[in-house]
């Protein structure tokens, strides 16, 4: 495409078309592809695979377009930028997903059995997986697709094999009974990170155990008492006196009847409720290590969905929530129950289903995490750590791996990674292995049945940055892009994944997985509330570019964040990204008017340069300068100012404006040069501008004479010594100043556009050779007829005065407006401004409106009363000037 000859800009820019076309473009000439035989320093990222679950979301949109920013601006810089695009196969998410589909069609998947259903999961994958691609495509995401991996796909599932045995044959895993975190709807095990805790408003049950001689009672207090019928135990600290008589004594469990032990235990908080506590070494951890440490027995009173067992006597097969009414019912018939009291308490619920977590007896497999993260803490004290942008989520995340407990990796699922363990069904032999073995090693039968059970997704997940590039083999890919430069991710995540990538990378590489971590922010909605389908306030990133385009919701939402923050969704943002696209379309259309037929050897930059030349090429060094910069330190949104300021006020409002004058001029020369200067700067602006913007700034690139094959791969602006010129930008600064104090004081005065004025300035000495330098663009941007510029310079009678950097502005008004009129209608509009500041002042000065309004509604005014007081000076000011 760079190849064909330039033609003009359509008037309007359509996104929809460019934005086919030039991903077309992109995908077919392999610009996006990393080149391992290149001699280019590395850059590497590996996306935050998104769930196989359904759509991106507008997160995703953030997190994607910030990797597709630094990849795209590394790329230009001259590296050889991997960003490895995958997919997260989401265990528990995506089966709950086929499961619930299977469930409108009347079918479960033990309907189907485990191969069939299987079948069903894959299919919604390939699906979704097409879905996601064609959303990346949407969003111009420059990812490498020939290295798209899956979490399950042959080589990571070899890598979470391998890495399953290895940490076995260290005795970091291992198959354990113990208090686990229970989803009775999806029926599976959790880990504690995947536990979402509420605030819930329950209840606190007091009951009396009588003691069996007959002599007493003890009391207890549970906030869920359907699990006294598991108690094996009444536990009281060692050194309560209240106590001290009833240690080894028994008491009777109500309703059950089964006689149970008063134990001594020093976990017991002797302050707390009666200083007794109820012990279930099976429906909680606490009272599962009380229970370890003196043998009690564990009796486990309901099964997987949440019901009722057959340990539960009388109540089996009640769920267990009608099971704590009939419950406390029948306690309250016995007399055991003393009260109950309000009680607001934290309660776990599953991150995935919403279910109320239910701490459960189970045999599951677990990893050892604090020899895990003991190389971590100690690379992180020391400052060899990941780095943490921002710094503050290091301590958060330092928190969390010095209190880390064993993770529970066992899922009772069908879709996800299945454990690599054997069981011979003959001698019972368990055989942990990288692949199926043929026969039992004990016995040599070939009678083996593998774990039904899957690994947790983030035991794949946590692998991503190295399994991703082929390991456990040292592939040509791990040698060269291993470590990655930077992971994009949440601060939601840090414990799920970010914490176990570092863990896992350091165990079976013995490098850190990336150097650095930004952490984003959440977008939130205009409320500032978090996007929710139950609230129903979620943006679909798809529908705001069928809207705006892809590169104005791009540059909305980069330039709307700061590292670590959450941001808030506005559709005025977006229409205004969407407006500076249409700006730079609008100068981009002006520049190539003026530069049809022009080759690239005519545009080589050769003075002399005027003012507004040497101003725009030595602000061009400091935007250039100030966007790599804050680039480096994924400073987007500072990013986005700079360039925004740039083009949309330096160049398109006052650089075109000043380029118009020889453009429009018979001194050839001066055409020459402008156009040079104007093609170079939108040359170098575009490219600036490209990691934002990347459809807009190609189609408007292409067009330039000075074009190469794609803006994606053209060289990141340097800034040049050559074009310092300090002088020069305090030279337009003044003329700026004058041109814009003129055209308000024709606006105040509603002196109409085609309409002459004569301008008198008086200025220092160093300032009148820039003015007289730069007198006609003066006189055509202020609309003046004549001009008088000198030291000596005097105010004349009924005129207009500005004053600016190191001048005085006199516009005369004499038989330019009805004076007499202007100045009636002044004190017309002063009335009004003294009616508002005393409305405002009487409104502020009544506490009762002050206390009791909104804060909002406060601030409001204060800031109408600012505004209204400004005006009135303003006013006031030119009243002065006129009768004066």
């Amino acid at each position: 495409m760079a190849d064909q000859p330039k033609a003009s800009l359509p008037p309007t820019y359509d996104p929809k078309a460019a934005e086919e076309k030039w991903y077309d473009y992109w995908l077919e000439g392999g610009f996006f592809r990393a080149d391992a035989d290149s001699d280019k320093q590395p850059f590497t990222i590996v996306i935050p695979p998104p769930n196989v679950t359904g759509n991106l979301h507008i997160g995703h949109a953030l997190n994607n377009t910030l990797q597709d920013v630094l990849i795209r601006f590394k790329r230009m810089q001259g590296y050889d930028a991997l960003w490895l695009p995958g997919m997260d196969h989401a265990g528990i998410a995506t089966q709950a997903r086929v499961e619930a589909m299977l469930r409108e069609e009347g079918i479960s998947r033990h309907d189907l059995g485990r191969e069939k259903f299987l079948e069903k999961v894959w299919e919604w994958k390939h699906h979704y997986a097409q879905i996601i691609r064609d959303q990346w495509r949407k969003m111009g995401l420059s990812l490498d697709y020939s290295r798209e991996r899956f979490t399950l796909d042959e080589g990571l599932s070899r890598a979470v094999r391998e890495v399953f045995v290895r940490l076995y044959e260290k005795g970091l895993i291992y198959r354990g009974k113990y208090i686990i975190n229970w989803d009775p709807v999806a029926r599976t095990a959790l880990s504690d990170i995947e536990v979402i805790h509420k605030e819930v408003k329950g209840a606190l049950y007091h009951m009396r155990y009588p003691l069996k001689d007959g002599t007493g009672y003890i009391q207890v207090a549970t906030t869920r008492p359907e699990t006294m019928l598991g108690d094996t135990a009444v536990a009281v600290h060692p050194e309560d006196e209240r106590y001290q008589h009833l240690i080894g004594k028994t008491v009777i469990l109500p309703i059950i009847g089964r006689e149970i032990p008063i134990i001594a235990d020093e976990y017991v908080d002797p302050s707390f409720g009666s200083g007794a506590v109820k012990i279930t070494p099976a429906h909680d951890p606490n009272d599962f290590e009380i229970g370890q440490r003196h043998n009690l027995p564990q009796v486990l009173v309901m099964d997987e969905t949440g019901k009722m067992n057959e340990n539960a006597g009388p109540y089996q097969g009640l769920d267990r929530f009608e099971c704590r009414k009939r419950i406390v019912q029948d306690l309250q018939e016995q007399g055991v129950l003393v009260h109950i009291e309000e009680h607001v308490h934290s309660v776990g619920h599953s991150e995935r289903s919403g279910a109320v977590v239910e701490p459960y007896l189970s045999t599951q497999w677990f990893v050892r995490m604090k020899p895990l993260a003991e190389r971590a803490i100690e690379q992180t004290r020391s400052g060899q750590g990941v780095r943490f942008v921002p710094e503050r989520f290091e301590k958060i995340y330092l928190h969390w791996i010095e209190n880390v407990r064993d993770w529970c990796i066992s899922r009772q699922l069908w879709w996800g990674h299945r454990i690599p363990a054997w069981y011979c069904g003959d001698c019972g032999e368990m055989t942990v292995a990288r692949e199926e073995p043929e026969t039992c090693p004990k016995c040599g039968s070939r009678n083996l049945e593998q774990d039904p059970d899957v690994l947790d997704t983030w035991f794949s997940s946590g692998l991503w940055p190295f399994s991703t590039l082929g390991w456990p083999d040292e592939t040509e890919d791990l040698k060269r892009y291993f470590p990655t430069d930077v992971l994009v991710t949440g601060y939601d995540i840090i414990y799920f994944w970010v914490a176990r990538m570092i863990f896992t990378a350091l165990e079976f590489t013995g490098q850190k997985p990336f150097r650095d971590v930004l952490i984003t922010g959440l977008v939130r909605d205009a409320e500032g509330r978090k996007m929710s389908k139950s609230l129903g306030n979620g943006v679909d990133p798809m529908e705001v570019i069928d809207k705006y385009g892809a590169d104005a919701m791009r540059f909305m939402l980069a330039t709307g964040c700061t590292p670590g923050n959450d941001q808030r969704f506005r559709w005025e943002r977006v229409e205004s990204a969407r407006n500076f696209a249409n700006k730079i379309w609008n100068a981009s259309r002006f520049a190539l008017m003026h530069l049809d037929g022009v080759s690239a050897e005519e545009l080589k930059l050769t003075g002399p340069f005027s003012t507004a030349d040497r101003w725009i090429l030595h602000r061009l060094n400091e935007t250039i300068e100030e966007a790599t910069r804050l680039l480096e330190r994924y400073e987007f949104g500072e990013v986005g100012r700079v360039l925004y300021n740039f083009i949309w006020d330096e160049l398109c409002d006052w650089y075109i404006e000043f380029a118009k004058l020889p453009l429009y001029g018979e001194d050839e020369q001066a055409k020459r040069v402008t156009r040079s200067v104007l093609a170079y700067v939108l040359d170098q602006s575009l490219r600036l501008l490209h990691p934002f913007m990347p459809f807009v700034t190609e189609e408007i690139w292409q067009h330039l004479p000075t074009a190469g094959r794609s803006i994606t791969v053209a060289e990141w602006p340097k800034p040049s010594a050559e074009w310092e010129a300090p002088e020069a930008v305090r030279d337009m600064k003044v003329l700026i100043e004058i041109i814009r104090s003129v055209r308000n004081i024709r606006a105040e005065m509603e002196v109409p556009v085609k309409q002459q004025v004569e301008l008198l300035i008086r200025a220092d000495a160093e300032v009148l050779s820039a003015i007289g330098q730069n007198e006609a663009a003066i006189r055509r941007l202020c609309g003046a007829e004549q001009v008088t510029v000198g030291e000596d310079v005097t105010r004349p009678d009924k005129a207009m005065t500005a004053v600016v950097t190191g001048a005085e502005v006199f516009v005369p008004l004499a038989g330019l407006i009805d004076i007499d009129q202007t100045i009636a209608r002044l004190e017309a509009e002063l009335k009004k401004l003294d009616a508002e500041v005393a409305r405002v002042e009487k409104k502020l000065s009544n506490q009762g409106f002050v206390t009791k309004a909104p804060k909002h509604v406060v601030e409001e005014e204060r800031r109408k009363g600012e505004e209204y007081r400004e005006k009135r000076e303003k006013v006031l000011a030119r009243l002065n000037e006129l009768k004066g």
